[in-house]
């Protein structure tokens, strides 16, 4: 430029796009997908998803869809981080579950653990974990001054709590600079169990512990809110945030009636929350929790410097699976990404193999590793809300905010935490969230790789040495691929059996153009089921299809073509195929015109992206009588 042609921005050479000016655009794509009649503001629409708890995301996110300021890092409401400073100082605490029952087994995954870049640690104690009179061999040898300690111990909190705090007397360390959470949790053991038999007792202990802490251990808190009790049982984002709050508001009330002052009261608290693989929702999850709560504290009375939320992110039970457990790396590295995007305080990465038993060591590194890359490699804590500004990000925040907010209320109208857990109403509405997602997932609008899409048959099995049980009685524990996992133990029977899966012939007509998305189609779908798909090298027709099937050694078959060729080929297929001993018939695709011809010629049921994948393929092997 010279000096006659100032130096402009790029962006001044070309002309402002409007948002009319976008939906014309998209109009126009839509025309080429069959969906004419869309125009403007409908158009946008169909692009819209819809998730949980009311809220629809939209394709496109302005200026014109901000939201109230969130103020700034460290500042009431706390969306931008709890600390002004964020994690940028010295990253996040990098924090690792242990559930061994054996004190020395414990001790050396610890010690492995701390020697490789965790810098706390989370510990079962008590009923399936290391026993309180274990608690000291399986801490030997840490810094109890450095690496701080969070318990999990259910109805053994009280006798774990004070073997704890006397291991840090015993240490020698000022009991003052020791940092951790005692993790009395009396309402998330209720909702874990359904025993409310010693609730006021532990509640009255949790508040005995919390009023030593505040005197003579700050860093330590003594209570955990651990919304993971409502996530792990099918709970949304929305219902987590709201029941964590009525958990929060429930403790507060107890702390300040035994004594304690609002600040602190709120500094006996941690919560815990879900981390999943979706990374946006899971940013905006942890956005809107500290806003929440700074709204609860505020309402309380507590001073701003006590009104920020502590947060300790777990990467999701729900999404981890047992088949392709290799895929849970990449899921619980994009939940752990979210978890430190979103700002949480601590973040635990689950070991991919945890679904399946105890970790193995290979697996505990890499979970390790994957917070070690993203903190010294990628950087993610060097920046202070890196998702702060984005219109979608503080638009979603918003949203899930008021709708956690409103089933907070809905349950402190029900009388509270406790009484909303002994009436069933938490555990109905978890139920029915549950149930419609399980729709979605049925029909696999909620695809899960490795399971219900891309699955591999020939996947040798990960075996790991058992787990102890976890506690139940109370609301139960789902996992995304239950439904899936059902449909392949039948189809490891059938193998065990028979020395063969179940199979499915796929009678791929026309030319290979027209058939093999459908094939392709075809064969992930019945894949997902455990039945195994036998397909020709070359096409067949309604002469060879007989003997084709025969060699195949299957018992039903699917036709694969394009509608055209089914018009043409289809109905003598089918028939060809039930002559020949098929005992069912799909067709992949939904051709116009044509059902009634192809039903009566033999297709038994038309499977195609949207139908219910786990009917279809229950059906299937019912057909095939796997037990």
């Amino acid at each position: 430029m010279t000096a006659e042609s100032p130096e402009l921005p790029l962006a001044a050479a070309f002309p402002d796009a409007d948002r009319a000016q976008w939906q014309r655009l998209v109009e126009g794509v839509l025309r080429k997908s069959g969906v004419a009649e869309a125009t403007g503001a409908a158009a946008e629409d169909t692009l819209a998803t819809d998730l949980q708890d009311g809220i629809r995301v939209r394709p496109l996110y302005t200026a014109e869809d901000g939201t109230a300021a969130p103020g700034h890092p460290g500042f009431p409401p706390f969306v931008r981080a709890g600390r002004p400073e964020g994690t940028t100082v010295a990253g996040w605490d990098v924090r690792q579950r242990h559930v061994h029952t054996d004190p020395q087994r414990a001790n050396e995954s610890v010690l492995a653990d701390l020697e490789n870049g965790v810098t706390s640690v989370w510990l079962t104690v008590g009923d399936g974990g290391v026993p309180v009179a274990g608690l000291e061999q399986a801490l030997q040898g840490v810094y109890l001054d450095l690496a701080a300690v969070v318990l999990d111990a259910g109805a053994d909190f009280a006798a774990a709590a004070e073997e704890l705090l006397r291991l840090y007397t015993a240490s020698g360390a000022p009991v003052r600079e020791a940092a951790g959470c005692l993790g009395a949790d009396p309402l998330g053991l209720l909702a874990r169990t359904g025993d409310d038999a010693k609730l006021r007792v532990q509640f009255e202990s949790a508040a005995r512990m919390a009023a030593r802490c505040s005197a003579e251990a700050p860093g330590v808190r003594a209570l955990a809110v651990d919304a993971l009790a409502y996530h792990e049982a099918g709970g949304s984002a929305a219902e987590e945030l709201g029941t964590s709050l009525a958990t929060g508001v429930a403790y507060l009330r107890q702390l300040t009636d035994s004594g304690l002052g609002i600040d602190d009261a709120c500094r006996q608290l941690e919560f815990r929350y879900a981390a999943t693989a979706d990374q946006f929702l899971t940013i905006a999850k942890l956005r809107a929790a500290r806003r929440l709560w700074a709204r609860v504290a505020e309402v309380c009375g507590a001073s701003p410097a006590a009104s920020a939320q502590r947060q300790h992110a777990v990467t999701s039970t729900v999404m981890m699976t047992r088949r392709d457990p290799w895929v849970n790396m990449l899921r619980t590295t994009v939940a752990g990404l979210s978890a430190g995007v979103g700002g949480a305080d601590a973040v635990t990465v689950l070991p991919f193999d945890a679904a399946l038993g105890l970790p193995d060591a290979f697996a505990r590194r890499i979970a390790r590793n994957t917070q070690s890359v993203l903190l010294e490699e990628s950087h993610l804590s060097k920046v202070i809300d890196p998702a702060g500004g984005s219109w979608y990000v503080e638009s979603l925040t918003d949203e899930l905010a008021r709708a956690a907010w409103a089933w907070f209320q809905e349950i402190e109208g029900a009388g509270g935490q406790a009484a909303a857990l002994r009436s069933g109403m938490i555990a109905g509405r978890l139920a029915e969230t549950w149930e419609r997602r399980t729709e979605d997932l049925a029909h696999r609008r909620e695809p899960i790789t490795g399971v219900s899409e891309f699955p591999h048959l020939a996947e040798p099995p990960v075996n790991r040495e058992p787990a102890p049980a976890p506690i139940g009685g109370g609301l139960p524990r789902v996992r995304r691929d239950d439904t899936f996992e059902r449909l392949r133990s039948r189809s490891d029977a059938h193998l065990a059996a028979s020395g063969a899966r179940p199979k499915v012939f796929l009678a791929a007509l026309g030319p290979v153009a027209t058939h093999t998305a459908r094939v392709a189609f075809a064969a992930n779908l019945f894949q997902a089921g455990g039945i195994e798909t036998v397909a020709e090298p070359a096409p067949v027709d309604a002469e060879s299809v007989a003997e084709a099937f025969a060699r195949s050694g299957a018992r039903i078959a699917c036709l694969c073509a394009g509608d055209a060729v089914y018009g043409e080929q289809g109905a003598a297929v089918a028939a060809a195929l039930k002559s020949a001993g098929a005992l069912r018939v799909h067709l992949a695709g939904k051709p116009r015109g044509q059902r009634d011809e192809l039903v009566a010629a033999g297709v038994d049921s038309f499977v195609f992206t949207g139908c219910d994948a786990v009917e279809v393929l229950s059906s299937a092997l019912d057909v095939m009588e796997v037990a």
